[in-house]
């Protein structure tokens, strides 16, 4: 067996037979060392593949990864967002014009061999996207929650089946084989896009129960994983106002009293939620001193109390329309269930005066925030759903296919954390001109999305790759021929 030999400026010529121990020999040899003879250019260098402007927010970066990993992380990272259709490192390669270079194993190394951490990395990414969109005094806002990565085969020992959330609905149970990914993303208005945008900077691979069967450890459910990436942000961030915002997957009394202290957490509450006044200061006689008081109104009942006095405030977006004017009553209590810690909350309720849509009850464990601010932080948690299609979209998450648990632990988090690099490319990309949504006839498209700033990161990158070798021309562009022929095969094996 042999593959067909490559020219061309960037390919070898000869002939790769798999059963000549040499080459096999080469190729195992191609370690960090090798890699310090190698041609990659490093970010230094005139040749890097990516501009100088995208390089400079990620100095920062490059102190995680040994030099020669480094410069192939940067090969990897240009490649993945000039890519389309799959995220696989053959077509990352194939897209920088490299499918012919013979140390292909390197950047499969990468993943799934090379020593660097991805919670260190998540740690600077966070800390990159707080300095640029999140003003100083601020709450730092967190959105948090789960995703399934839909993925096949027996190698991948993480694997399980779960309900899929996007095609099940209230009397129609999916199941779906794949991964589950706890993401956490930092919930910021983005000025270009003038809405606010979910950046994933953590995730964590959530594994079933039935993953634990022969490990010796105790399995670790949904909520322990949850617990664990809230304490570890807020010792990422330990002076700054958190703010966790989840779905009611995460409105367990458990979760809330372990991180209560560090972050404040804002999810949904049940209306027949069992909450209580606050104990006295001094309890009268001798005895144990109460942890909760007398029995307080079932949320239920409280809507349908005329002595209640409600505030109207206008929601920017609720359930599919913007500006809508609902009602809202807020108050303090314990919530208390038998035999965990009572957790001290502040709750909300929300009616639509039209009677169009059911009361909604929300909870906050800072007992100091604001009801429109719950209300609002709440709102903005939908857009972590909008950040998970966008990748799935325009970066291939579910299209890779990477099986060793190594690669996997990594390339996921890495796809969804290129979102946020590129969010932040945009943004700087901004500040020099105005980002312009792609319209058409029949579409006129007057918001920018992640599609337009994907695009405008593209066509800076691929400039830079083409002022290589020719000089700036008002009329007409030089592009180089073994540019132009990466362009032509991405194009025509487009998916």
């Amino acid at each position: 067996m042999s593959i067909a030999p490559c020219t061309g400026e960037s390919g070898w010529a000869g002939r790769f037979d798999l059963s000549r121990r040499d080459n096999i020999a080469a190729i195992q040899r191609a370690d960090s060392t090798d890699e310090m003879q190698h041609s990659h250019l490093l970010p230094s260098s005139p040749g890097s593949p990516l501009p100088e402007r995208f390089l400079s927010r990620l100095v920062g970066f490059a102190d995680l990864f040994t030099r020669p990993t480094w410069s192939n992380v940067l090969v990897l990272l240009a490649g993945a967002i000039l890519a389309p259709g799959r995220r696989t490192v053959s077509a990352v390669l194939r897209i920088l014009g490299r499918e012919c270079d013979r140390d292909f194993c390197t950047f499969h190394r990468i993943l799934n061999r090379a020593a660097w951490s991805s919670r260190v990395v998540a740690r600077q990414l966070l800390i990159v996207l707080v300095k640029a969109f999140v003003p100083s005094g601020a709450p730092v806002v967190i959105g948090l929650d789960d995703t399934i990565e839909r993925r096949w085969g027996a190698k991948i020992s993480a694997r399980g089946i779960y309900r899929d959330p996007v095609r099940s609905s209230k009397g129609h149970f999916v199941k779906a084989s794949g991964l589950r990914w706890l993401s956490a993303m930092l919930l910021v208005k983005i000025p270009w896009a003038d809405r606010i945008m979910a950046l994933p900077f953590l995730t964590l691979l959530a594994p079933s129960k039935r993953f634990y069967a022969d490990k010796t450890r105790a399995p670790k459910t949904l909520l322990d994983w949850a617990r664990q990436a809230a304490l570890q942000i807020h010792r990422w961030l330990p002076d700054r106002h958190v703010v966790l915002v989840a779905d009611s997957a995460f409105a367990a009394i458990e979760f809330l009293a372990a991180v209560r202290n560090h972050v404040c957490v804002v999810t949904r509450l049940r209306l027949d939620a069992n909450l209580f006044d606050f104990p006295p200061q001094k309890r009268k006689g001798r005895g144990r001193r109460p942890i909760k008081g007398k029995p307080l109104k079932k949320l239920s009942a409280i809507i349908k109390d005329r002595k209640v006095s409600w505030q109207r405030y206008r929601v920017s977006l609720w359930y599919g329309r913007t500006n809508r004017l609902v009602e809202i009553a807020s108050g303090t209590a314990i919530w208390y269930r038998g035999g965990v810690p009572p957790v001290p909350i502040r709750w909300l309720l929300v009616r639509d005066p039209t009677g169009e849509l059911e009361p909604q009850a929300f909870l906050a464990t800072d007992l100091n925030a604001r009801p429109g601010d719950i209300l609002a932080w709440f709102v903005s948690r939908w857009q972590v759903e909008v950040t998970f299609a966008e990748v799935r979209a325009h970066l291939g998450v579910e299209t890779q296919r990477q099986w060793s648990d190594k690669a996997i632990l990594r390339t996921t988090p890495v796809l969804l954390g290129l979102f946020s690099i590129v969010t932040l490319w945009a943004h700087d990309l901004s500040k020099s001109r105005k980002l312009k949504p792609r319209t058409a006839a029949w579409y006129p498209k007057a918001v920018v999305t992640f599609s337009d700033a994907i695009a405008a990161v593209r066509r800076e990158i691929w400039a830079h790759q083409i002022s290589f070798m020719s000089r700036s021309s008002r009329d007409s562009v030089q592009i180089p021929r073994h540019i132009w022929q990466r362009m032509e095969n991405a194009l025509a094996h487009a998916a």
